[in-house]
């Protein structure tokens, strides 16, 4: 079994099957280890990975990097896209990997005896070669490396709520310190004031700052 496979494998494990996302996924963290000259899975937290969607890809790019929220080397920018951003945390090099926009035309078009799009799709993302399937660019990020990483095992208290708050993640307002949620931007109310809120006004997005 090639490390590929092997890889797949691992990621099929979280789930009750393969399905092209996690090989997108996988493809994706793959390549990242070539481009930034990296031996990938990773047990130590050289490499962050930030994701910008949830789901099947990120499994498919935990299998292949090692890199997971609970070892702060995965986060998620939610925007909707099937793209991550892998950062070289030692040099600071960063690259932005994603399917090319034709990716699933050309599964179709290499697996033409596969009538079903799915079916293309999985065993497409598997066999095109990674210039046709994925592209990447160089990226510098906007909010500084170290403060995306943070120092683990600070903590401040929220001068309004009260709540604890670890990892550098208070905000400083006047010189008081508050969590993100006092300070504007709470992805959730008080459910006795939720009846205040009307039911087809659409939800505030969160802030996408808190999850950096």
């Amino acid at each position: 079994m090639t490390k590929f496979e092997s890889t797949l494998q691992k990621s099929a494990s979280l789930h009750k099957r393969l399905c092209p996302k996690q090989v997108l996924g996988v493809r994706m963290g793959m390549y990242a280890g070539e481009i930034l000259g990296l031996n990938l899975p990773r047990a130590d937290k050289r490499l962050l990975v930030i994701a910008e969607t949830d789901g099947c890809l990120l499994d498919g790019i935990f299998a292949a990097t090692g890199c997971w929220p609970g070892r702060r080397t995965l986060r998620i920018e939610d925007y909707g896209k099937v793209a991550a951003t892998f950062v070289d945390t030692q040099t600071g090099k960063a690259a932005r990997i994603l399917p090319r926009s034709n990716s699933r035309e050309l599964a179709i078009l290499s697996q033409n005896e596969i009538k079903n799009n799915w079916e293309a799709y999985l065993a497409g993302y598997q066999q095109l070669p990674t210039n046709e399937l994925l592209n990447y660019q160089s990226v510098c990020l906007s909010t500084p490396l170290e403060s995306i990483i943070s120092k683990e095992g600070l903590k401040a208290a929220c001068s309004q709520c009260g709540d604890e708050i670890i990892n550098q993640r208070e905000v400083i307002q006047n010189g008081i310190t508050f969590c993100r949620a006092c300070a504007g931007s709470a992805y959730y109310v008080d459910a006795s004031s939720a009846s205040a809120i009307a039911p087809n006004t659409p939800a505030r997005p969160p802030n996408s700052a808190g999850t950096m």
